[in-house]
């Protein structure tokens, strides 16, 4: 098991939003690579980076504050990046700057054949991302609705060689209610592709209901402000699950 922290980059700087409004944004830390280097201080493997103004974009907006995080990080850290990624060009320019997987939301809906073809041309390095809202997958950063639940666009990739489904439930993300596993859980029996939960991770207590039996084939998990505001011990959590590796 995984365990992604978040860094969310709106202007520059790293803020966690509340149920995917970027009205309701928090900043915590105005230089994400200073956020990058206490994170992979912390022991974390992976980072998890979203370009947040790229979502509504469409494209790349945060490029400078992700090279900065590369940089700061190293080869020791790996990272996956999501936001604004929807043609072939954005994901090999990512790949080729150093980015070990990157993260396809609203293309995924719009352009399947575009994750097809990124998965098959490098394999292991593309995920998509399902943002759900009362069943349906959300596109466009969230703000549009589309008419498909995760599971009917999951589907279309199975076989296609991508590398995980990250599955968030829009109405607990940054909410610290608790992450939605029994949905999350539901989503991956139904699937070969490994499936990452995000959304609500908001305690110890989540860590280990990952640990379960139950959640044995979820890849990992994604959290954000419950470890920027203190509610996720990053040292406790990372105990359990190394402890959980080991056994």
């Amino acid at each position: 098991m995984i365990l992604f922290p978040a860094i969310d980059l709106k202007n520059g700087e790293a803020v966690r939003l509340e149920q995917g409004d970027m009205a309701r944004a928090t900043l915590f830390n105005r230089d994400p690579a200073e956020q990058a280097r206490a994170f992979a201080a912390q022991g974390f493997e992976y980072l998890h980076i979203v370009d947040l103004d790229g979502a509504f974009a469409g494209r790349p907006m945060n490029a400078a504050a992700v090279e900065r995080i590369l940089d700061a990080v190293g080869v020791g850290t790996k990272v996956q990046l999501g936001g604004g990624i929807r043609d072939r060009a954005t994901i090999e320019s990512w790949l080729l700057r150093g980015i070990a997987r990157v993260i396809i939301g609203t293309a995924a809906v719009r352009d399947p054949a575009l994750v097809k073809e990124a998965a098959r041309a490098y394999e292991g390095r593309v995920a998509v991302a399902l943002d759900a809202r009362d069943g349906k997958v959300a596109v466009e950063g969230w703000a549009e609705s589309s008419e498909l639940s995760a599971f009917d666009i999951a589907r279309r990739f199975e076989d296609a060689g991508v590398a995980a489904i990250i599955y968030t439930d829009i109405t607990r993300d940054g909410m610290l209610r608790g992450l939605n596993l029994d949905g999350t859980i539901m989503l991956a029996d139904q699937l070969s592709i490994p499936v990452i939960a995000s959304g609500g991770l908001a305690s110890i207590d989540d860590v280990r209901a990952l640990l379960a039996p139950r959640a044995q084939k979820l890849e990992g998990a994604i959290a954000g402000r419950a470890l920027y505001d203190g509610r996720l011990d990053a040292a406790a959590a990372l105990k359990l699950i190394r402890a959980a590796r080991a056994a």
